[in-house]
């Protein structure tokens, strides 16, 4: 196959990539809205769409630690570009899995997974060790954490200021608090999770030739991989929605706004030091967070010990499939 001919065909992939991500991860914005009756469910749906071209057209900072601070550039032609190729169908691969089985694992980090193992077995390719450790692992570890620990101790400040309201009026209002939480959360994951598909397309011109290494993504590029994600966010993730707005912790307006506002928070953080972290990872510890102040046995720990196994099984599951498919791609388009 021809360079030209490849890079149109990852070109698409990638943007199907996006579309996976956009319906798999939309739970993670709208899902304790939904599940509180703060929006419809397709209100809430196209809400996030468009929050989540806003958010993927501020900044391209995330973008370029895709595009080069997880494995050194592949040689130029179709040998490199099968290495991307072959990343984004272990991504795809594993984020389909997961959605079958409800799980919210990371979009993120099945991307970034898929991207090692294929330069793994790769000859000519190399890992940046030190960019996953220092801006993948480290924050993978650290994000949820402090997701919990801020949503637990953000739920206690708004459960002491609000300790003498009428509960019914709270909930009113808290509904409505609950539409900008969600939209700051689909902003959030604008520019984190649309902004990995932006660099695995640049990666990839930038190895065909069609682009600079040191030249900024396209603009076509960053509007592609927006309107992919929206459109995906906008088909909607059902059996995820169910898994982190009800299986998880019944939510209630006030958990729901402190969940996403913290969430939200970290999302808005990391993006501007360029760290891919999950929003998956960080919405699910946030909810977990929240339903700890009503007392540890309120969390289904059983739910999310599940969803915890699926978050470390998610990069090395990713590389093993992307590795296969180079083993079975190389000979044939190479």
């Amino acid at each position: 196959m021809s360079t030209t001919a490849l890079v149109v065909v990852i070109i698409v992939v990638a943007l199907g990539f996006d579309f996976t991500n956009g319906f798999h991860d939309s739970a993670n914005a709208i899902a304790t809205s939904i599940s509180t009756k703060a929006l419809t469910p397709r209100v809430a749906l196209a809400m996030a769409a468009v929050f989540n071209v806003v958010g993927a057209l501020i900044s391209t900072k995330v973008a370029k630690t895709i595009g080069g601070g997880i494995i050194n550039k592949p040689e130029g032609g179709p040998a490199g570009l099968v290495v991307v190729l072959a990343a984004l169908v272990g991504a795809i691969v594993w984020n389909l899995g997961t959605w079958y089985f409800g799980l919210p694992s990371s979009s993120s980090h099945a991307l970034i997974g898929g991207l090692v193992g294929a330069a793994i077995v790769a000859p000519s390719e190399a890992v940046q060790w030190s960019g996953v450790v220092d801006k993948v692992v480290i924050p993978m570890v650290v994000s949820p954490l402090i997701g919990f620990a801020l949503s637990y101790l953000f739920m206690l400040l708004v459960l002491w200021i609000f300790r003498k309201v009428n509960a019914v009026r709270a909930n009113r209002g808290f509904r409505w608090a609950q539409i900008a939480s969600a939209a700051t959360m689909s902003f959030g994951h604008g520019t984190q999770d649309a902004q990995k598909t932006m660099g695995v397309i640049a990666l990839t011109l930038v190895v065909s030739g069609h682009l600079g290494a040191k030249d900024g993504i396209p603009l076509w590029v960053i509007l592609a991989a927006a309107g992919a994600i929206a459109a995906g966010t906008y088909s909607g993730g059902w059996r995820i929605m169910r898994t982190l707005g009800r299986r998880i912790f019944q939510l209630t307006p006030a958990s729901g706004f402190a969940a996403q506002t913290v969430a939200s928070g970290v999302m808005l953080a990391t993006a501007q030091y360029g760290l891919p972290v999950s929003t998956t990872h960080v919405i699910s510890s946030s909810v977990m967070g929240v339903g700890a102040t009503r007392r540890l046995s309120a969390v289904r720990w059983g739910v999310a010990g599940n969803i915890v196994f699926a978050w470390v099984l998610t990069i090395p599951a990713a590389a093993a499939v992307a590795a296969l498919m180079w083993a079975i791609l190389n000979p044939i388009l190479v």
